[in-house]
C-alpha cells in the first residue's frame, strides 16, 4: 500500500537506534512505514530542513486537573506572594455569588509558616466576603481554605486530625491550612463538575499538551468521572494522544469515589483504542516540605515534631505487598508515589516480592523519588522498576527552597540522582507532574536534566550537578523511556515502521542550541495527522 504521507528535506532524530538519524519519513494509515512504500498517489511535504523527533511522552501528569483550573478555576503563579492571592481572590470573588465555591491555586510551599495562623484565614475571609474558598499548594497535596469552607466541611477545634493528615491549628482553632488528607472533606464539598464538563476539562488539557509536542501521556490519578470523559472522547474521534491511566487505591488528597477495588472493579469498560486503564496509583507518603514524605533520617527539630520525626507511609509493609499482588494478578501496573527515601526502600522491597511470586512482566515506576538512600538506586534496574522523574524538582526554585528548610543542607542538596539511575541500568521516564509545574513543557525539563540549572535564570547555581545527563538521554527519556515506563512502547515512543506517526517539528535542532529550554514545537502530529500549528 502506497504511503499517504512522505515528510522530505528534514532532519529526523528516529529514537531508533538501528538508523537513529534520517531526512525522509513515510506515513501510511496513521503509522510510521518504509520509504519503499511510497507511490504516485503519496502527499509529499518539504520541511524545509526542520527538525523532527518522536512526540513527547509525559509519564506523570493530572491532565484533568489542569484542564479544569484552566477552564473553571482562579490561577496564580507559584511567585505569587500573599498581597497577590489576596488580591487575585478579591477580584475573582466580585463576580461570584455568596455562597459560590472560589476554587483555584497554586500558592508556594514555601508560604506554609505564614498560611498557618488564623489572621491570614481570616484576611482571607476579609478577600472573599466571606465566600467559602479553597486553594491549593504548588504539589496540590495540601490547602489553605476559608472560614466559610471549614464551616461547610464541618471542621472546628473539636475536629481530631485524620489518618494521613494534619488540621494545622494556631491556638487551638483550625488554622485554615490543611494538609494531605485533612483537605478531603473540602475536596469534595468544591470540586464538582458536571460530566460536560469534565470533558471539556479532558480535552482542553490535550489541546495544552499538543502545544508542547506532548502526543502520549499516563495521568498519575483518575477517578470515573475522567475516565468517562477519555472514552467519551475516543468514541467521538476526539481523542488524539495515546493515554494510561493510574487508577487510584488510596486517595489522600483528590476526595474521588469510589478508589480501591471498587475502582478497580469498573476501570475495564473504559478502555477503549487510544485510552489504557493499565496501572494503579498508590501514594506511599506525602512531600516534604510539610513533612509528610517519610524519611530513613529525621527531618530538622521543630517544635511540632521534635528532633527525631522521620515522616510515615500511609501503609504497612505488609498492605503495600498485598496490594501490589492484587494489581499483579489482575493484570494491572503500579505507579506508586514516593517522596521520601524511606517509602522508595519499601516499595522496592515490596516489588521484590512480587518479582519472587512470578510476576516478571508487571511494570512499577517509582513516582517522585526525589530522595532515594545511594544502596537502593542499584535496586531499580535489577527489580525492573522504573523512575518517574519530573521537572523543576531537579532545579533551583520554589519546591526544593521549601525542602531545604526542612531537611539538614547535606540531605536537601542531593535530589534526583537521576545520572547514577541511568548508570546502574535504570529505565528512567519523564514525567511534568502538570499542573505541580506550572506548564508541561518538556523542553525545560529536558534543559533541567542536563544543566540541573533553573532554565530561565531565576535562581542562581545548581543543584547537583553531578547528576546531570546528556541531551540525547534527556531526548529519550521524554520519549521512548516514557513510552517503556508506560507500556507504550508497542505503539508509540520512537519513529519506527509500525509504530503510530506521532511526531514534533520542533523550531531549531536542540542538538545545535545554547538555549534548549526555549525550543518551541511548531507542528504536532498524532497518528499521521496534523494536530496542532503554532
Amino acid at each position: 500500500m502506497p504511503a499517504d504521507l512522505l515528510l522530505t528535506n528534514a532532519v529526523v532524530y528516529t529514537l531508533d537506534p538501528a538508523r537513529p538519524w534520517a531526512s525522509t519519513l513515510a506515513v501510511s494509515g496513521g503509522k510510521i512505514t518504509s520509504l519503499e512504500d511510497t507511490g504516485p498517489a503519496t502527499e509529499v511535504l518539504d520541511l524545509g530542513g526542520a527538525f523532527v523527533m518522536p512526540g513527547l511522552v509525559d509519564v506523570h501528569n493530572h491532565h484533568a486537573l489542569a484542564g479544569r483550573a484552566e477552564l473553571f478555576e482562579l490561577t496564580f503563579g507559584a511567585g505569587a506572594d500573599l498581597p497577590d492571592i489576596l488580591a487575585a481572590v478579591r477580584a475573582r470573588a466580585a463576580s461570584l455569588g455568596p455562597e459560590e465555591w472560589l476554587t483555584g491555586g497554586a500558592w508556594a510551599s514555601t508560604l506554609v509558616s505564614r498560611l498557618s495562623s488564623a489572621d491570614a484565614r481570616r484576611a482571607l475571609d476579609d478577600a472573599a466576603g466571606g465566600r467559602p474558598v479553597s486553594l491549593s499548594d504548588d504539589s496540590r497535596h495540601n490547602r489553605w481554605v476559608s472560614t466559610r469552607a471549614l464551616e461547610l466541611a464541618g471542621i472546628t477545634a473539636a475536629t481530631p486530625d485524620p489518618p494521613g493528615g494534619v488540621i494545622v491549628r494556631d491556638g487551638g482553632e483550625p488554622s485554615g491550612l490543611l494538609l494531605e488528607a485533612a483537605g478531603v472533606p473540602v475536596e469534595r464539598l468544591a470540586g464538582d463538575l458536571t460530566p460536560a464538563q469534565h470533558r471539556r476539562a479532558s480535552k482542553r488539557a490535550i489541546e495544552i499538551l499538543h502545544g508542547f509536542g506532548v502526543t502520549a501521556f499516563q495521568d498519575a490519578g483518575v477517578s470515573t468521572d475522567i475516565l468517562a470523559a477519555l472514552r467519551s472522547l475516543d468514541l467521538d474521534g476526539e481523542l488524539d494522544a495515546w493515554v494510561v491511566s493510574s487508577l487510584l487505591v488510596n486517595d489522600p488528597i483528590f476526595g474521588v469515589d469510589p478508589v480501591g477495588a471498587p475502582l478497580l472493579e469498573v476501570a475495564q469498560q473504559y478502555r477503549t483504542e487510544h485510552h489504557r486503564p493499565d496501572f494503579v496509583k498508590i501514594f506511599l507518603d506525602g512531600v516534604p516540605p510539610t513533612r509528610t514524605a517519610a524519611f530513613l533520617e529525621p527531618y530538622l527539630p521543630d517544635e511540632t515534631h521534635g528532633a527525631c520525626f522521620h515522616g510515615t507511609t500511609t501503609m504497612s509493609p505488609d498492605e503495600l505487598t498485598e496490594w501490589l499482588l492484587k494489581a499483579a494478578d489482575a493484570g494491572l501496573s503500579a505507579k506508586v508515589h514516593c517522596t521520601g527515601d524511606a517509602s522508595v526502600r519499601q516499595f522496592l522491597d515490596a516489588v521484590a516480592q512480587v518479582r519472587a511470586a512470578g510476576f516478571a512482566a508487571t511494570r512499577f515506576q517509582v513516582a517522585h523519588g526525589q530522595f532515594v538512600h545511594p544502596d537502593d538506586l542499584p535496586r531499580f534496574a535489577a527489580l525492573g522498576v522504573a523512575a518517574d522523574i519530573s521537572p523543576f524538582l531537579w532545579v533551583p526554585g520554589v519546591i526544593p527552597s521549601a525542602i531545604a528548610d526542612v531537611l539538614p543542607p547535606s540531605r536537601a542538596a542531593r535530589m534526583q540522582p537521576n545520572r547514577t539511575l541511568l548508570d546502574t541500568g535504570a529505565l528512567v521516564a519523564g514525567g511534568s507532574d502538570w499542573p505541580v509545574s506550572e506548564s508541561p513543557n518538556a523542553w525545560e525539563g529536558i534543559a533541567g536534566l542536563v544543566t540541573r540549572e533553573d532554565p530561565h535564570g531565576r535562581r542562581p547555581g545548581a543543584l547537583w550537578p553531578e547528576q546531570a545527563i546528556t541531551l540525547a538521554e534527556a531526548i529519550e527519556v521524554f520519549t521512548l523511556g516514557g513510552a517503556r515506563a508506560c507500556g507504550l512502547d508497542d505503539v508509540t515512543g520512537a519513529l519506527t515502521p509500525g509504530r503510530s506517526a506521532d511526531f514534533v517539528v520542533l523550531d531549531r535542532n536542540p542538538f545545535r542550541t545554547a538555549q534548549v529550554w526555549d525550543t518551541r514545537v511548531a507542528e504536532t502530529w498524532f497518528a499521521g495527522r496534523r494536530v496542532f500549528r503554532r
